[in-house]
């Protein structure tokens, strides 16, 4: 079984990813964020590095995809190649920080892979308003995170509205995350995974 935990930067899929991790015994798969080698300088220079920085981030998550499809173990996943494409490479492109050209090679690269690319048994959206998530990434203080403009998190969220509701044809949990604060409350945790539950195993 293949979970996927996504929502836009600030979130908590992580915090989320490695609690559900431990609670229910699945193996972890995190997004590679610190190693990536494009990163920092991304958030410097977001037109100059788009492409470099969603060329790897697709590299590490198709990667992940076919070690999935060749496991039996149950996989929580923090974020989904479909999200990099269709939320972070969308937004990047709408907003002019890719190139039409660029985006047509990261297109067709991407629908190369669709072939053996199958859609997560359940994506757990961590839906969270923009001042939500402000004051998480304030909170959380990464140097790099600090420099990000406004409107590329209102795009993304704007994004991720549109995949999850219009576009994703898989199965989807909305977890509705303003105001909770699951990784200190065990009553919001506790909801998370009554929810996980209902939809997986048919309880409650």
């Amino acid at each position: 079984m293949h979970i996927a935990v996504s929502g836009n930067i600030g979130a908590g899929k992580t915090t989320l990813t490695q609690m559900l991790s431990k609670h229910y015994g699945w193996e972890m798969r995190l997004e590679p964020v610190v190693v990536n080698p494009y990163l920092e300088d991304y958030y410097k220079d977001i037109k100059r590095w788009s492409f470099a920085l969603e060329v790897y981030f697709l590299k590490e998550r198709f990667r992940d995809v076919l070690d999935i499809a060749h496991t039996n173990k149950t996989i929580i996943q923090d974020r989904s190649i479909f999200e990099g494409v269709y939320v972070f490479v969308e937004n990047n492109y709408r907003q002019g920080n890719l190139s039409e050209t660029d985006f047509h090679t990261y297109m067709e690269l991407f629908e190369l892979m669709t072939d053996i690319t199958k859609f997560p048994d359940l994506m757990i959206y961590l839906r969270k308003s923009v001042p939500e998530l402000v004051r998480q990434i304030q909170k959380r203080g990464r140097d790099y995170e600090q420099t990000m403009q406004l409107d590329y998190l209102e795009g993304l969220n704007n994004r991720y509205e549109d995949f999850i509701f219009n576009k994703y044809k898989g199965e989807v949990l909305v977890i509705e995350s303003d105001g909770m604060d699951f990784e200190h409350n065990p009553d919001d945790f506790r909801k998370i995974v009554d929810k996980i539950d209902a939809r997986l195993f048919g309880l409650f």
